[in-house]
């Protein structure tokens, strides 16, 4: 049975392997005071043209989600995310836990506007309800829709005027910033961002994101938060070695491709049968509505998400490509749906 389920699925690209076993007898510094880390952290201000920035590897999403945000904010502040954001479904009340509520806004293809953060200033006037104070976005979204650089112009100039902290999950922001439809570049980020993620779990990394710090207010004592929170590895190093290898040209970007391109198969052989999609996503996930019954019977041969009930006979389900996925499965899954259709 091949797996659609999600970008992860996989274990680390080639090089990556090789290169941890390459250094795995080598001995350094250890809590990301290699000398990995810190030529990966370069390879990554680089990239972002911002030697400015402050770079911190955290383990997985949810504990850079939750450890970020609460060092971020004040005992009394909360988050604003869109309904389908994360941290508001997906992470089992991380936030929450740290003491900071999450207001949660219906958006729009899975993202926020300045419209919809006003509605939540307005709806929380005074000291007698939580203060919003950060914004949380991702891109790519849940839904695999991307902020174009104007939308993110916009929340930041509104975020700026309102003194909101904007901050980006980036766990498929490879996913965004190589599909067709983007005009965002990884260096246009820092500007626009006061935090953000650059997820390597979802792009070929065994685990691993690289959080990214523009504002100096934010910088402080951050090292604290993260050995608190228990996530200042020992062996920091492992995820150095990783973001080293993504950033040392760019095989970060090209994996991203690929996982967007057999996308894009899924998607054109879609469209040729007929088959309508629950959102637009231009990047790796697609999200078919189909016949309950033919659901069913894909289920035998292929992994995914039943997304969403549509109607009592159809429901959309969703398909995940990574930097791993193979064409011929790809061809193979719009065969079988093929022949169930006809």
């Amino acid at each position: 049975m091949y797996s659609f389920k999600n970008d992860y699925s996989e274990g680390a690209h080639l090089r990556i392997l090789n290169a941890l076993i390459e250094t795995n007898l080598e001995q350094d510094e250890g809590y990301g005071e290699d000398r990995y880390s810190q030529k990966a952290k370069e390879f990554i201000k680089d990239k972002l043209g911002r030697p400015d920035v402050d770079i911190h590897f955290i383990s997985g999403g949810t504990q850079t989600n939750l450890i970020a945000i609460s060092a971020f904010l004040r005992p009394h502040e909360a988050a604003i995310a869109v309904s389908s954001g994360h941290i508001l479904g997906h992470e089992t009340g991380a936030i929450e836990a740290t003491g900071h509520k999450i207001l949660s806004v219906e958006g729009r293809d899975g993202k926020l506007s300045p419209t919809d953060i006003q509605e939540v200033l307005d709806g929380h006037p005074d000291e007698h309800m939580v203060k919003p104070k950060l914004v949380y976005i991702s891109n790519s979204t849940e839904i695999g829709s991307i902020y174009s650089k104007q939308e993110l112009q916009s929340l930041h100039d509104f975020c700026q005027k309102n003194q909101l902290i904007l901050y980006m999950d980036g766990a498929r922001l490879g996913s965004a910033l190589c599909s067709e439809e983007n005009d965002l570049q990884l260096s246009d980020l820092p500007a626009l961002l006061d935090a953000f993620y650059i997820g390597g779990t979802k792009n070929g990394a065994l685990l691993g994101e690289a959080l990214v710090i523009s504002t100096k207010s934010l910088k402080e004592d951050f090292r604290y938060h993260i050995k608190q929170k228990g996530a200042l590895l020992a062996k920091g190093r492992l995820m150095g070695i990783q973001f080293l290898e993504l950033f040392r040209d760019d095989l970060f970007f090209d994996l991203a491709i690929h996982a967007n391109k057999t996308a894009g198969m899924l998607r054109e052989e879609l469209k040729i049968l007929n088959i309508e999609l629950l959102t637009h996503s231009p990047t790796n996930q697609v999200f078919p509505i189909l016949p309950n019954s033919v659901i069913t019977v894909l289920q035998n041969k292929f992994s995914f998400h039943i997304w969403e009930k549509v109607d009592s006979d159809t429901s959309g389900i969703r398909l995940v490509t990574s930097w791993a996925t193979k064409e011929e499965e790809v061809v193979s899954f719009i065969e079988e749906l093929r022949s169930l259709l006809t």
